[in-house]
């Protein structure tokens, strides 16, 4: 304890330090030492650097499935791409959006809660035209959505909301279901306007059209997932080997899967002046012998070897056993 009292010439001296002024110099001196950093309380940083890059590879995951999935529903080519991932305000949010525009409020899940898809009319348009059968092109004048236009866009935000629970699966499961759609933005409060928000940003292009999509998920919306928005855990979760109810249930998906199987009885080669010659009930010479058996593909890809017939009046082949690439000469010649 007495090392923590101060002697009467260290409390002289302290007291003249004061009065000179020397020691808040020093203080300054140590104080400017140090690193600051900003901070606004009015935009409160709530997500961490590693849990947006996290959000960022599940939703560039998205942007690629979703991309695939829109390329085939309208049949043309369809890019999606992430350009962003940042936190923001909701008001921030709403007044950065163009009017009109289409806002589709969506419920995550009963426990999670509510977030926004919005498409603008670049992106929207172009879809709408595909659908009614048109070229894909956008209109020149930027117009209201009607209510059938608004009608088709909801069936198609359906699809893209379940390829959003695809890439949230390992996460969390979602059901996602639309609570209301607007063309105007500002007249939707789903949140206080102070909330902080996650925004992703997409941009996308529709052949030669090309527009954006944010998807808007409020913080108190990820509360309860947020611990699990690191690097680690997900990439735990997608290398996690498959459980045997896992692989029984891969197993009953795939066998319902329809494969093309087809028997070749051989090939031969004729000159074109053979060919242009042919008629009803020429003989065509093959290299297989009676006996020998024949090809029988899976696709593209030869996997057994059988025999032709008959079985209830229809041709028919029995396979005698699978095919091995290197035992047979004549496959690989």
């Amino acid at each position: 304890m007495a090392k923590d009292i101060l002697s009467q010439s260290e409390i002289d001296s302290l007291i003249s330090a004061l009065t000179s002024g020397s020691l808040g110099e020093e203080a300054r001196t140590e104080g400017d030492e140090k690193e600051l950093r900003v901070y606004d309380f009015r935009r409160p940083s709530k997500f961490s650097k590693e849990q947006l890059r996290t959000l960022q590879i599940i939703h560039e995951n998205f942007a690629r499935i979703l991309s695939n999935f829109l390329t085939a529903y309208l049949r043309v080519p369809v890019q999606i791409q992430v350009v962003s991932v940042s936190q923001v305000t909701y008001e921030e949010f709403i007044f950065s959006l163009t009017v009109p525009t289409l806002v589709s409020v969506f419920s995550m899940s009963p426990e999670m809660g509510s977030a926004m898809l919005e498409t603008n009319p670049q992106f929207v348009f172009p879809m709408i035209d595909l659908i009614f059968g048109g070229t894909g092109e956008a209109p020149e004048h930027i117009r209201e959505l009607t209510e059938i236009e608004i009608s088709v866009m909801k069936q198609l935000d359906n699809r893209i909301l379940e390829n959003l629970r695809y890439v949230w699966e390992d996460l969390v499961t979602l059901q996602p279901k639309i609570e209301s759609m607007e063309t105007n933005p500002q007249f939707n409060q789903m949140i206080a306007s102070t909330e902080t928000v996650i925004l992703i940003t997409f941009s996308t292009k529709v052949k030669d059209n090309e527009g954006l999509m944010n998807l808007c998920i409020p913080y108190i919306t990820l509360e309860n997932v947020i611990p699990s928005l690191t690097s680690q855990y997900w990439f735990t979760q997608v290398a996690q080997t498959a459980t045997p109810e896992d692989s029984k249930n891969m197993e009953n998906l795939l066998g319902k899967a329809e494969v093309q199987l087809r028997a070749s009885l051989g090939r031969t080669n004729v000159t074109l002046d053979d060919f242009l010659q042919f008629q009803e009930g020429d003989i065509i010479q093959l290299p297989k012998k009676e006996g020998e058996d024949i090809e029988i593909y899976v696709g593209e890809q030869q996997i057994f070897k059988g025999q032709p017939g008959a079985f209830e009046q229809n041709l028919a082949v029995i396979i005698t056993g699978w095919y091995e690439e290197q035992g047979d000469e004549q496959k690989n010649a």
